[in-house]
């Protein structure tokens, strides 16, 4: 799933080139554990829906350094996926 995913992030911020590979990388491994550690969520390499939150998500991280609140929709989309993981939300 990372090497899709990085391929994905790097489409939606118009890099073309390898030089931010491994911060985005880095970026993106932090989400998925996230997802598995925090709010235990078993990523699923077929999901297209949890491919997408992780784009989502590590392209939020990068492009917002600053801001350290998750935008509602990440918010909802998160939500959605831990009530349908069986989980608890920690927000």
């Amino acid at each position: 799933m990372n090497e899709e995913a990085l391929s994905l992030v790097k489409a939606r911020l118009g890099i073309s080139s390898t030089v931010r590979d491994v911060y985005l990388t880095s970026i993106i491994d932090s989400v998925t554990q996230e997802m598995t550690d925090i709010h235990g969520i078993a990523l699923d390499n077929s999901s297209g829906i949890h491919l997408m939150f992780v784009v989502d998500y590590a392209e939020y991280r990068y492009s917002n350094r600053e801001n350290k609140t998750m935008p509602r929709h990440l918010q909802f989309r998160l939500h959605n996926l831990v009530i349908k993981s069986g989980g608890v939300p920690i927000v």
